[in-house]
């Protein structure tokens, strides 16, 4: 036990969660808190009638402990603390794995020891799919599905549902939005009290270690989103723990833009707390990837590059990630980073920090800034589709259209299509062409699969009615066609960060906003077309890069998907003549905004 407190102590513990906290010992519990500056600490709760014990100092660097018999299953429970100051506070236990749900905020006992877990299979195959498709379902739980008459729907009852959606829409993973403990709903929970404390909103911890297995068992992994910069500034949480800052600033720097207090990553035990945290919910949880929530803000203050690096958080930063990757090497580790910060992603042995992918959110900006904007306009602005790849290889990129992009006035995905009601769907077709055929991993937030007009709204689910009209039927089966050729076809997901994996074909023509480009696994091609007006071509020539016959695999203009094209069932004789920097070249038909995928046939 002193090994592991010398560990947290330095920054330095993956494992602080087994220590402090309280763990069953026998017949008893253990209860144990670091309050460095405290001068009593006490403990009370359900299994006393709520009247204080005080517990015992074991160690000078402020660690309190009790060991108590008949504490039972959800028992709630507080810390009485003693400041310097002669003030009594009550707080919460930083280490509990449960906590009341709103409005309530007491801490409550919980064994979170002996899932019987079945996700064998699935835990010793899955890896960080670098070579794999990897199509990203964006969840947040409490409004993906109502049930009436309750205000949420639990973990358990949520596995079969969310995992049919999932296998229909052929996503790999799903991202769930925080899930540990917050005060309020409209947080998202992304201020969060509890951060050892899944969410009681949606049951209790062994409830979501069930969908996890549910969603493991079958072949779906699932990726938890994890705030590291800053914590609820609600008086019984982190803040003023024990009448000092024991985890945030105690200077100017001490809140963050969002007006709640900020981690000071620069301190060792805070550093343990964090990564203990990561370390817990990959352990226990088996959670197989961490996106971290705003890293630009963990490398600059308030995420402004011209204010300096933090140099204590990108100690941090490093720190996390060479242990966690130690420890899981299987698991992704993900930065939601919105700056140009040189090698985010590499080894950090290579200079790097150490991450496994990047949020590309300037392909994201550029891509949907392009398609809300008029045609006769696109043409000018031709370098909002071209520019990404200029810097794509610099970073493992992955593409997200995620919640942030459908609330606050921004309007849905769909309703940020430039023109008329049709229109719109045509291009949201079109977009989401372009996102599944361009290089990088997907991500994609709930709702986005039926083009849900209205934006999202935590308090209601999605507008699942939507799919009674034909047009947003068809929409989502074009989406369920487009995600299928995603994961089948290697072209698509196994070559996203080799060089030679994407090239462009007509990359120029801005007169009339045209591009074409392919993607290749090994020997194996496949040609995208892009036509991003409403202008229709009879008779359009394309170069292409191989000699023979192509099939037409996708249209985005096919009657059975809303549009206005029967589907072709001959096959393009290609011509001995170069064009767009290939040796070949073909005649096509191409719809308005429309965006077809070709595949050479080998025998015809």
């Amino acid at each position: 036990m002193q090994e592991e407190l010398n560990k947290f102590l330095h920054g330095y513990s993956l494992d602080s969660h087994k220590y402090f906290g309280a763990h069953k010992d026998g017949e008893e519990v253990v209860f144990r808190v670091y309050a460095p500056c405290a001068k009593e600490v006490e403990i009370k709760g359900t299994f006393n009638g709520w009247q204080t014990y005080k517990m015992v100092k074991i160690s000078d660097a402020g660690v309190y402990e009790i060991r108590l018999k008949n504490v039972n299953e959800y028992d709630s429970y507080l810390f009485n603390i003693l400041t310097k100051d002669n003030k009594w506070i009550e707080k919460i236990d930083p280490y509990s794995f449960l906590m009341e749900r709103r409005p309530g905020h007491n801490s409550r006992y919980f064994n979170i020891e002996g899932y019987p877990w079945h996700d064998g299979k699935w835990m010793n195959k899955r890896d960080k799919n670098f070579d794999k498709a990897m199509n990203i379902y964006e969840l947040h739980v409490g409004s993906f599905i109502k049930i009436e008459g309750e205000e949420f729907i639990d973990y358990e009852r949520l596995a079969p549902v969310l995992c049919k959606h999932l296998k229909e829409h052929h996503y790999t993973h799903v991202e769930l939005m925080p899930i540990l403990e917050h005060p309020i709903d409209e947080s998202w929970g992304y201020q969060v009290s509890g951060f050892y404390s899944v969410t009681s909103r949606y049951g209790n911890p062994k409830q979501l270690m069930y969908l996890i297995d549910y969603l493991h068992q079958n072949n779906i992994g699932v990726i938890m989103d994890f705030v590291s910069v800053h914590f609820a500034c609600d008086s019984y949480g982190l803040l003023d723990f024990d009448g000092t800052q024991v985890y945030g600033y105690d200077n100017d720097l001490r809140y963050s833009q969002w007006g709640s207090p900020s981690f000071d990553l620069g301190r060792d035990p805070v550093r343990s707390y964090l990564m203990s945290c990561v370390s817990y919910f990959l352990e226990y949880y088996h959670f197989d990837g961490v996106r971290f929530d705003a890293v630009s803000n963990m490398l600059y203050y308030d995420g402004n590059s011209e204010r300096g690096v933090i140099n204590g958080a990108l100690e941090f930063i490093k720190r996390m990630n060479t242990m966690l990757k130690e420890r899981y090497p299987e698991v992704m580790l993900i930065a939601e980073d919105s700056t140009s910060f040189p090698k985010v992603c590499g080894e950090i042995k290579d200079g790097c920090l150490g991450y496994d992918y990047k949020w590309d959110l300037g392909w994201m900006n550029d891509t949907l800034k392009y398609f809300s904007m008029d045609p006769i306009y696109r043409k000018g602005n031709h370098n909002l589709i071209t520019f990404s790849m200029h810097y794509y290889f610099s970073e493992r990129f992955l593409l997200p259209l995620s919640h942030d992009e459908v609330v606050h006035g921004k309007k849905s995905i769909i309703d940020k299509m430039w023109g008329s009601y049709e229109d719109k769907f045509k291009q949201a077709r079109l977009l989401y062409t372009y996102m599944y055929t361009h290089p990088g991993k997907k991500l994609s937030f709930m709702g986005n699969e039926i083009a849900q007009f209205i934006e999202w709204d935590y308090k209601r689910e999605i507008d699942w009615f939507l799919l009674d009209y034909p047009i947003h039927r068809q929409f989502n089966d074009y989406i369920k066609d487009l995600t299928n050729l995603y994961v089948s076809e290697k072209t698509l997901n196994k070559s996203d960060y080799i060089d030679n994996g994407f090239g462009w074909m007509m990359v120029d023509n801005k007169r009339q906003s045209i591009f074409t480009y392919y993607r290749k696994y090994r020997t194996e091609y496949l040609v995208v077309v892009l036509n991003m007006t409403p202008v229709a071509y009879d008779k359009y020539e394309i170069g292409v890069p191989q000699y023979g016959y192509y099939e037409e695999i996708l249209n985005s203009d096919d009657v059975k998907y809303g549009g206005n094209t029967n589907p072709s069932k001959e096959f393009y004789i290609t011509k001995k003549k170069a064009m767009h920097g290939q040796s070949f070249s073909m005649n096509i038909k191409v719809p308005p905004f429309g965006a077809i995928i070709y595949r050479r046939v080998k025998n015809v």
